[in-house]
């Protein structure tokens, strides 16, 4: 047997070690990681077949209300960064909000993901008089993604009745984290997510894919994040820097990395919930779809009001773009190609 062929074996032995739910080592990941591209589609396929035996073959649904594009941090990579003047601000009202939230239980969707910057305007009383009125008004399961926040106040949101948090730790490395992050610490943010999951949220994280000075090593160890939360779900999306940012124009080609980061994730988390993120759309038309077939199985269709959404511009291209309803049709369209089916239903992590 070739070097050549030995190497194509091990791959392929590796990737059935890990469609079998058997660990994978640091090093293990990083050769998955590494793998030549035309090994992927086995890769891809392993964990499509693993989501469809953990998690079936529906599509999971959110609907996300951005309320607010204030931002107090200073990231280098996002458009709602404090320093972006150009930006035009907005903060929607609690009746906005109720409105839009209304339009999502009347599309049979059951979850809400009330998504801002992170804006101390929304106090705590403010953010827990919110959720309240949501759960009085449309029964909706409330998921919350406002940034860092104090043990205190994800407690003051449990008990107002918030069932799920999202707070990515976008990248493993401190030293990425900290240059890409100004004023924040990574130890801050995995602490944050600890808390969350202690205090029995359905608690998400993940990490952006191709940013710069990140390695295969890098990426192994977000995995192993992923893994030792035991993370509900795992939002994985490519880096993407806005042109008013001093990261602007730096290229991104990661489609199929980022794709293959989603299936080892479905592959060591297995029953985990991952989105096939609307950012994967910006690198391809059918970006989204790939994901699906790689092992996702959420959809987190947009409805923030038209006025506000082209302002909520945390990155360039943005595809979400029409009314809901019709984009609802869309994406039923979509994933009827590839024989996927949109579910209505809660969408809980199956323990």
């Amino acid at each position: 047997m070739t070097s050549l062929s030995k190497s194509a074996t091990n791959i392929e032995n590796l990737i059935g070690k890990a469609r079998e739910g058997n660990d994978l080592s640091r090093a293990e990941i990083i050769q998955l990681l590494q793998m030549p591209e035309d090994h992927s589609p086995a890769l891809f396929t392993a964990a499509d077949d693993v989501r469809k035996e953990q998690v079936g073959d529906e599509i999971f649904l959110r609907g996300i209300i951005e309320f607010s594009n204030y931002c107090e941090r200073n990231c280098l990579y996002c458009g709602l960064r404090c320093a972006n003047a150009k930006i035009s601000r907005y903060r929607m009202t609690a009746d906005e909000i109720i409105a839009a939230a209304q339009q999502i239980k009347n599309l049979r969707i059951p979850t809400v993901v009330l998504q801002s910057g992170e804006d101390s305007f929304f106090s705590t009383e403010i953010i827990c008089n919110l959720i309240e009125r949501v759960r009085a008004e449309t029964g909706l399961i409330i998921t919350l993604s406002l940034g860092e926040r104090s043990l205190a106040d994800y407690q003051a949101f449990a008990q107002a009745g918030a069932n799920r948090y999202l707070l990515k730790h976008e990248t493993a490395s401190r030293d990425i984290y900290n240059y890409l992050r100004p004023g924040c610490k990574l130890e801050s943010r995995l602490q944050c997510l600890f808390n969350l999951k202690k205090l029995g949220f359905e608690t998400g994280t993940g990490n952006m894919v191709g940013l710069p000075g990140q390695t295969p090593e890098i990426l192994a160890d977000d995995l192993l994040i992923m893994k030792k939360l035991d993370a509900d779900m795992l939002g994985i999306g490519p880096f993407i820097a806005h042109p008013e940012t001093p990261l602007a124009g730096i290229d991104n080609d990661a489609l199929e990395l980022t794709c293959r980061v989603v299936a080892i994730a479905r592959l060591i988390t297995r029953n985990t919930n991952i989105p096939a993120t609307t950012a994967l759309s910006t690198l391809h038309p059918q970006g989204r779809i790939q994901a699906l077939q790689a092992g996702a199985n959420v959809v987190m269709p947009d409805f923030t009001p038209d006025i506000y959404k082209i302002r909520y511009d945390i990155y360039p291209g943005r595809t979400d773009v029409g009314s809901a309803a019709e984009i609802m049709v869309k994406l039923e369209k979509d994933f009827a190609s590839i024989g996927r089916s949109l579910l209505y239903s809660a969408g809980y992590r199956k323990k």
